[in-house]
């Protein structure tokens, strides 16, 4: 009995190591493709890409952190349905909005008036789909601050994934990082874990799929990807700093991949901008890597349609 014991063990465990091989595998072409297109951005770069049909991956610095600017409020968004999954919130939730709310940037909620009735569901897709630093804020607050959110990402086993700002005893991150921080690696792990339908819950995946598959912000990496194929994505933006998370849902199977920069030379706003610009030709360069026969190219005047435009 004991030697059938050693035999099956053994056997999860083989079994269990050989997975480990194959979701690590290194797609080295690609990687040297990203390799190119990085080269010479004048800033830090990190780039992690997974394609779920074939489970290869392809990165660049993909273990370092970055700042998330608003990329952040994606681990909001998890911790309000782990905590509507616990009972403890729900999307039907009433809430009114005080004026003494209003937080500059992004978003809409800054320009309610003063004790307008809304909702936990309208709060949450805001945060997503036009980066709504209002809600986004409100969230945070709701769910317990970022000491909660933080929690849920360590018991994610995600090690570097942090909300930063107004969380006790991060301070000093905050001040490296801004908002919050992670890995390119890492955040892409928790939009896989959405597509999958395994984090929080089935439902509570799903759902916050379809917030993230309605984002405002198609100028950057989004531009690059054939209009009529569904995208999942959040954009984070600072100064210094520019970062982006997609997943798409391709014809010839899904892809997942986040661009992160930081210390960048150029911190203009424009269309132009040299980080935005690295997103989009790396978006580009993956569309037409997993999709070689696609013939899709975005239109003449796109540019012309966004250029100038507020952020």
């Amino acid at each position: 009995m004991l030697m059938k014991s050693v035999v099956f063990f053994t056997l999860i465990l083989i079994l269990s190591f050989n997975n480990f091989l194959n979701a690590q595998q290194t797609d080295k072409n690609l990687e040297k493709g990203l390799q190119n297109l990085v080269k010479d951005f004048e800033g830090d770069v990190g780039i992690y890409v997974y394609n779920l049909k074939t489970n290869q991956e392809a990165g660049v610095n993909a273990d370092t952190i970055f700042p998330t600017a608003s990329v952040v409020k994606v681990p909001i968004l998890i911790e309000v349905f782990n905590q509507i999954k616990a009972g403890k919130l729900h999307l039907k939730d009433t809430l009114v909005y005080d004026a003494k709310r209003k937080y500059g940037g992004s978003g809409l909620m800054q320009f309610y008036k003063d004790s307008t009735v809304t909702d936990l569901r309208t709060l949450a897709s805001l945060m997503i789909t036009v980066s709504d630093n209002t809600t986004s804020l409100w969230c945070q607050e709701l769910v317990g601050g970022g000491m909660e959110i933080n929690k849920t990402m360590a018991d994610l086993g995600l090690a570097h994934t942090r909300v930063n700002s107004r969380t006790e005893g991060r301070t000093k991150d905050w001040e490296t990082y801004g908002w919050g921080q992670t890995t390119p690696r890492e955040m892409a792990s928790l939009l896989v874990k959405m597509r999958n339908r395994t984090l929080v819950d089935a439902a509570s995946s799903d759902e916050m799929y379809r917030i993230m598959s309605n984002s405002y912000y198609t100028d950057y990496s989004l531009s690059q990807i054939p209009p009529y194929v569904q995208t999942a994505a959040k954009q984070g933006m600072v100064n210094k700093s520019r970062s982006e998370l997609v997943m798409v849902n391709a014809p010839s199977g899904d892809y997942v991949f986040y661009i992160a920069t930081k210390n960048n030379v150029d911190e203009s706003w424009d269309f132009d901008n040299k980080a935005w610009q690295l997103q989009r030709a790396i978006s580009a360069y993956l569309w037409q890597y997993f999709e070689p026969e696609s013939d899709w190219k975005p239109a003449s005047g796109f540019a012309d349609l966004v250029t100038g435009l507020r952020y």
